[in-house]
């Protein structure tokens, strides 16, 4: 097994999004995926992108993403959001999470971020161990709120 990890390219994006409804369906939330593939296209890949990905490839398939975003602290200035990081379950516990999450703090480094967050389901045992065991702290205290579409439409 020879994988490579490289900057997403549009024509990345169908694989990536088959990666992203596996994650879904891990996820227990099938039904929450409103996006499809032209989407990431549309919103990954022009001069003001709404995010960047990184893609594992195994002799020409993708079976590993992460995705990631611009945020803004008011503590720490610039920091990075990784919305996703996705190994397909076959692939998984072979090393390229550590590859793609690397790839993401080496991104972070050269922008001189301040910080890297994301969210982890409070079941998934493995990924915690995982983050855990790379040096993230998993903040407890804090709890994430959405206002999703039809919340934004009902706001009062």
């Amino acid at each position: 097994m020879k994988i490579v990890i490289k900057e997403a390219q549009k024509e990345d994006m169908i694989e990536v999004m088959n990666l992203i409804k596996e994650l879904a369906n891990f996820e227990k939330e099938p039904k929450e995926v409103e996006i499809d593939s032209t989407v990431l296209v549309n919103d990954g890949f022009k001069e003001t992108s709404y995010f960047k990905s990184f893609v594992a490839k195994n002799e020409n398939k993708i079976v590993g993403a992460a995705i990631i975003y611009n945020r803004y602290s008011t503590w720490k200035g610039r920091t990075i959001h990784l919305e996703d990081l996705i190994v397909t379950e076959k692939m998984r516990s072979s090393g390229i999470g550590s590859l793609l999450l690397d790839s993401v703090v080496m991104y972070a480094k050269k922008l001189n971020v301040k910080r890297v967050s994301w969210e982890v389901i409070n079941w998934n045992e493995k990924a915690i161990k995982f983050y855990l065991k790379k040096g993230a702290r998993i903040k407890k205290d804090w709890s994430i709120i959405h206002l999703d579409s039809n919340g934004l439409k009902n706001y009062k």
